[in-house]
């Protein structure tokens, strides 16, 4: 699986872990950035990610700013993007089981790197249950039509 990651300044950091715990676990990563502490607009990154995975390159992406919010916001402005900001492995395990999410959104400043890579698994581990949440799915994605 190929995995599209993307970060702001308050993000690369943790960014940087999870590229290596991906890699370390046999994924294949693409780093889209940030690659420093220098203030940067996390809109760009969420588009590159979200393009990403529009496109094929990538299977799923992974977004971390400070909180995850601007960046889910941001990447769901993209057509054929369900990203969604997760905390807790609940809202982890239906973002992929009812939703089909591919893009997780993640916030360095509300959780710690061993928090996220937890949730960062789960996330990869979890499939889409499809069924009647299919149908729900492919109303939301009418939405953007």
């Amino acid at each position: 699986m190929r995995i599209a990651l993307g970060a702001d300044h308050a993000g690369y950091e943790l960014k940087n872990f999870i590229k290596a715990h991906l890699e370390q676990q046999g994924f294949n990563v693409l780093d889209l950035g940030t690659n420093g502490p220098d203030s940067v607009d996390y809109p760009d990154f969420a588009r590159k990610v979200a393009d990403d995975v529009v496109s094929g390159g990538a299977d799923r992406g992974i977004l971390v700013c400070g909180t995850g919010i601007g960046m889910c916001i941001s990447a769901n402005k993209v057509h054929g993007i369900r990203a969604a900001n997760c905390s807790s492995e609940f809202e982890v395990q239906m973002s992929r089981e009812h939703n089909d999410a591919n893009v997780l959104a993640l916030g360095a400043r509300v959780l710690t790197p061993e928090r996220a890579m937890q949730l960062v698994d789960l996330w990869l581990k979890t499939a889409f249950e499809g069924g009647r949440h299919q149908r729900r799915v492919d109303k939301m994605m009418a939405i953007e039509r």
